[in-house]
């Protein structure tokens, strides 16, 4: 334990971010660095639980109080050599993730708990920065050769494991650039770029090959890929958009968010953006979904110019803190206020969108919505909901974001001319622990497998998918599990 009595003395800080008005004018990262000091007095905070629920919290079972304790101490290699471990990519996940470990640290049951995601991000930036990550190739090579289609986190942590364990890995990309979603899902205030460039650089200088504007099932042969490689790993995303078939649906104006994020981050790298422009400078803008990618939405349309914001979900507003129904460690289901709703924008609950209004041109010109009353159970959860009478009211907008989640992966192309079998979802059915399809040479991870998750999930997902494959190709794997690694 690094200071016994840390989490007596020590409250939990948070690094400063540069001023609303001024990040709005650029697209780059804003939240400034921890002082070393700072970072040794969050980690000073760990309490060394006897049973670290934070550990258990993490997707990734990442050794939290142990790269804790080498933070307070200053051995930043050793920090780093644990924190790797487990996680192959903390400059993503410090960054990114909602922090489940943090909801289920034990001194979050009567204070603020530990800033674990920070000192995640500072523990691998600073090991960078020293010269501690470098590429290392495998020292003996087996001769099996695994296909791994999808270069989001998933697909980047699935091969760089089955790289590790001495397989040649070639990653099938078929947009421009690898990083999946990590690339043009996430806005570059959230996660620049050149972030996921330095990792992908490092990936290739160990020996995985990255094949980019290739859509297996499309422009690349299904059958050759069954003939070249021994495995082949699905670790696409789920891409197919939840829409919301209202009313003047058609009306131009209505886009899907991922249409509109992935163009953004294109104009951010000085790529060509070929389809339909769309933007939010000087316009009313409506996000209708009120979770990460929503949110994602309001900071680029406030970046772009736009009018006004508005975001509203047809849930109730979560409470602020936890209930009965949420108890400590569950991750809890509450009002969260993100970097872009600071910057500013309206936000609505209850709301059911009933019509998309056109004018005489097709062009979108306002939302006819709705309260609505929801009927809850015993134990807190939404079950039905009426409309309020007299709530019903036309609202200006000239764009609408559709940021409702997402139902399942792409099924034209690959997965049909596949034959792998789905869920009752929609999802590539792959038996979690196994995650090997009906066809014995394949194996599924990540959104394609579980369904809509998080950046963290899907990296633990990738890891663990690697690990069977490689036992169905030696017959053993050497590759750790979640269950006990070590680190030294």
């Amino acid at each position: 334990m690094g200071k016994v009595t840390g989490f007596l003395e020590y409250e939990r800080t948070a690094p400063a971010k540069e001023d609303a008005k001024e990040r709005l004018k650029h697209y780059n990262e804003f939240v400034t660095a921890f002082e070393i000091e700072q970072v040794n007095k969050e980690a000073a905070r760990c309490m060394d639980c006897g049973v670290p629920f934070c550990q258990s919290g993490c997707p990734l079972g990442n050794v939290i109080p142990e790269f804790n304790e080498a933070v307070y101490k200053g051995d930043w290699h050793l920090a780093s050599t644990i924190l790797l471990s487990t996680n192959n990519f903390p400059e993503f996940t410090g960054r990114i993730c909602p922090a489940p470990c943090e909801s289920a640290c034990v001194l979050g049951i009567n204070k603020s708990p530990v800033s674990i995601e920070e000192i995640e991000k500072h523990i691998i930036e600073i090991a960078f920065s020293k010269g501690y990550i470098k590429a290392e190739q495998p020292l003996i090579r087996t001769g099996k050769k695994v296909a791994v289609i999808g270069s989001g986190p998933a697909g980047l942590a699935a091969a760089a494991q089955l790289n590790r364990a001495g397989h040649e890995v070639v990653v099938y990309e078929r947009d421009d650039t690898p990083g999946g979603l990590l690339n043009y899902g996430i806005p570059d205030f959230k996660l620049q770029k050149d972030v996921v460039t330095r990792r992908i650089e490092l990936m290739e200088k160990e020996g995985i090959v990255f094949k980019c504007n290739s859509n297996v099932g499309v422009n690349v042969e299904l059958n050759t890929l069954l003939r070249d490689f021994q495995s082949i790993v699905l670790a696409g995303g789920s891409t197919i958009p939840r829409d919301l078939p209202a009313t003047g649906r058609d009306a131009k104006g209505v886009y899907f968010a991922m249409d509109f994020l992935k163009q953004q981050n294109k104009r951010v790298k000085n790529f060509n953006v070929t389809d339909e422009a769309i933007l939010a400078t000087g316009k009313d803008v409506i996000v209708i979904g009120g979770g990460d990618t929503g949110s994602d939405c309001i900071g680029t349309s406030n970046r772009q110019g736009a009018k006004s914001v508005t975001q509203f979900e047809i849930m109730p507003m979560p409470g602020s803190a936890r209930t009965a129904n949420m108890p400590w460690p569950t991750y809890p289901m509450l009002l969260k206020v993100t970097s872009s709703h600071e910057e500013g924008c309206e936000r609505g609950w209850g709301v059911n969108t009933k019509e998309f209004i056109k004018d005489e041109n097709g062009n979108l010109k306002a939302v006819k919505v709705v309260d609505v009353e929801w009927e809850i159970d015993a134990t807190g959860r939404p079950l039905n909901f009426k409309e309020k009478p007299g709530t019903e009211r036309d609202l200006p907008c000239q764009l609408v974001l559709l940021a409702m989640g997402f139902l399942h992966p792409q099924k034209e192309g690959l997965i049909e001319k596949l034959g792998v079998e789905l869920d009752n979802r929609g999802n590539v059915k792959a038996e979690e622990g196994k995650y090997q399809t009906n066809i014995a040479k394949i194996f599924a991870a990540g959104d394609m497998r579980r369904g809509q998750s998080l950046v963290v999930w899907a990296i633990s997902e990738g890891r663990e998918a690697a690990r069977k494959v490689d036992q169905y190709l030696m017959g053993h794997s050497s590759l750790p599990s979640k269950d006990g690694i070590p680190y030294a």
